[in-house]
């Protein structure tokens, strides 16, 4: 109940001040060009009425994860932000594997399965985005150079800038 209300205050407070920026917007009334400050406002309004209604009629207190399902929450989003930073350096196939399997050992604790579900997504997905779909950007793989790689994780690491 107590995480409801907060919850919708913040979503409150975050839709007040994106529709304050959304007034910022600048638009010629002459050219009919509405669209641009207008589908901001109505989003903004939307959360905000949405974050009143949490505030004001919360759902009963929820039954929070164990602990472990936090840890396993932990590390699926720590495996993604890797995976985000390495497909540069190391190219589409490799992160994808890594992470494909990963996921899948975390949904299903079987190693052979998860191996197998992240070479074939892999490979799979290489497939489908560079010539099915034609994503002509896409690189299977690259040789890094341990500058690239430094350059990659120092983004997983604050204050280390750039």
């Amino acid at each position: 109940m107590a995480s409801d209300r907060i919850f919708g205050l913040i979503a409150l407070i975050t839709a007040v001040a994106y529709i304050a920026a959304a007034t910022q917007i600048q638009t010629n009334i002459f050219s009919g060009e509405y669209l641009p400050k207008l589908f901001p406002l109505m989003v903004g309004g939307v959360a905000a009425i949405c974050g009143l209604f949490m505030m004001f009629k919360p759902d009963p207190d929820p039954d929070w994860p164990a602990s472990g399902t936090w840890v396993s929450m932990a590390l699926a989003v720590l495996t993604l932000c890797i995976y985000a930073v390495m497909l540069t350096p190391l190219g589409f196939i490799l992160p994808t594997m890594f992470a494909a399997g990963i996921l899948s050992y975390q949904i299903s604790p079987r190693p052979v399965p998860a191996i197998a579900s992240g070479i074939g997504l892999s490979i799979g997905l290489f497939v489908l985005f560079k010539y099915a779909l034609g994503l002509g950007n896409i690189v299977a793989y690259r040789i890094p150079t341990a500058e690239k790689l430094w350059n990659a994780i120092t983004v997983l690491i604050p204050f280390v800038g750039h």
